[in-house]
């Protein structure tokens, strides 16, 4: 009897082992809240990309549609010679759109022209949206030639005359050519070099002549015409030619012409009195 009671102590005792049942089961999570939190953050998302989208649609049509980004002036500086307005047809922006605009090639286009040495361009936004510097070129010679007159740079540039510039040396040019002076033209730098030689040699001297092959001359106001080619050896030549007409004076002969272009063959066309 004893035995038979424990034995079923023990079987009351075991531990219990769940086989699955719906009684036992734990209730599952619910997935439909999690889906409507997912969707309502997508809407939320496409809603901020549509505004984006919008926006910059606007801004666009702002941009292009209207008429403050379009240049209509600009500021410009550095003129001596040139006017605001020559500098803003140069550059050729009148019309563009802000965007449209780059600057290295209207700083080449502005370089391009001969009377215009360098030049800055800046563009930013309104109301001072282009901004232009120039640096002009500076005229050392005035150089007039079938009519036309121009001046001339250092660098043999030609130059289109904008102004009387005071103690400017004069160049009256015989030309061989039939074409005349444009932009793109230039007188050899020798020739320049040795009339501002020539220029200093002789202070009074306001009026030089040039000769396509005789060089750079003048009217000697003693009666006859004096040729010195051209380069920098004016002051050799110059020396020559004094002492040339001192030997003539000397022999009583009256010169029309003397010619040092080459010093070491000096040419004398004289009249005998």
């Amino acid at each position: 009897m004893t035995t038979s009671r424990t034995r079923s102590e023990r079987r009351s005792t075991r531990t219990a082992i769940w086989r699955g049942g719906s009684a036992s089961a734990p209730a599952e999570q619910p997935q439909l809240e999690h889906g409507r939190r997912t969707a309502a953050l997508s809407g939320g998302a496409r809603l901020v990309s549509g505004v984006i989208v919008i926006s910059m649609t606007i801004v666009l049509l702002v941009f292009f549609l209207t008429d403050p980004f379009y240049i209509k002036n600009a500021q410009i500086g550095g003129m001596e010679f040139l006017s605001i307005s020559d500098v803003y047809t140069i550059a050729g922006i009148d019309g563009w759109h802000l965007f449209w605009i780059e600057p290295e090639e209207v700083r080449a286009r502005l370089r391009a022209y001969a009377t215009i040495a360098d030049a800055s361009v800046q563009v930013g936004w309104p109301p001072a949206m282009v901004q232009i510097v120039i640096e002009e070129r500076e005229p050392a010679l005035v150089w007039v030639q079938a009519g036309q007159v121009v001046w001339i740079d250092l660098q043999g540039r030609v130059m289109s005359q904008r102004a009387d510039v005071e103690n400017l040396l004069r160049i009256e040019a015989e030309s061989i050519e039939a074409d005349p002076l444009g932009p793109n033209t230039r007188i050899p730098v020798d020739v320049v070099s040795g009339a501002l030689q020539l220029r200093e040699l002789l202070p009074d001297i306001e009026v030089l002549r040039y000769h396509p092959i005789k060089g750079l001359g003048y009217n000697d106001p003693r009666g006859w015409q004096a040729w010195f080619g051209s380069g920098a050896n004016m002051p050799e030549k110059l020396l020559i030619y004094n002492a040339v007409v001192a030997d003539i004076q000397t022999r009583g002969q009256v010169p029309t012409e003397i010619n040092v272009s080459n010093p070491d063959a000096a040419v004398i066309c004289c009249t005998t009195p």
